[in-house]
């Protein structure tokens, strides 16, 4: 269910910035690097970081890679809690995420997210610059 949710917010966030409109006029053509090709290529670069930052940081399908950031996580919060990892932590819920290809893909969602957060404050902060 949180998956669709996120799936139909970021599609409604492409739709939204596909239009173009604003105030009742459309954007010139030479603005057009600011609407949804801009926006497609932040979340595109965002998602794809995301998505892969699990993998990179060892939390694999096979499980926490050895010598990894993610074997570290693991030994410390062994260390912390007594010899074992809690079921709830943040170690175990990052491993979930790395063995189901469903954590990397709400990963890589939460990453175009962030990546369209991204660009609308480039955006804001360029238009800001030009009033001035």
């Amino acid at each position: 269910m949180r998956q669709k949710v996120i799936s139909l917010f970021l599609c409604y966030l492409l739709l939204y910035t596909c239009g173009g409109v604003e105030a009742g006029k459309r954007k010139d053509s030479e603005d057009s690097d600011s609407g949804f090709w801009g926006a497609l290529t932040y979340m595109a670069v965002g998602g794809g970081l995301l998505a892969m930052g699990l993998p990179a940081l060892g939390f694999t399908s096979a499980g926490i890679a050895a010598n990894s950031v993610a074997s570290s996580l693991m030994s410390w919060s062994a260390l912390a809690n007594g010899g074992g990892v809690p079921a709830g932590g943040l170690v175990a819920m990052m491993q979930s995420l790395g063995a189901t290809t469903g954590g990397t893909t709400l990963m890589a969602k939460i990453g175009a997210f962030l990546g369209y957060t991204v660009h609308t404050q480039v955006k804001n902060k360029d238009s800001k610059k030009e009033d001035e």
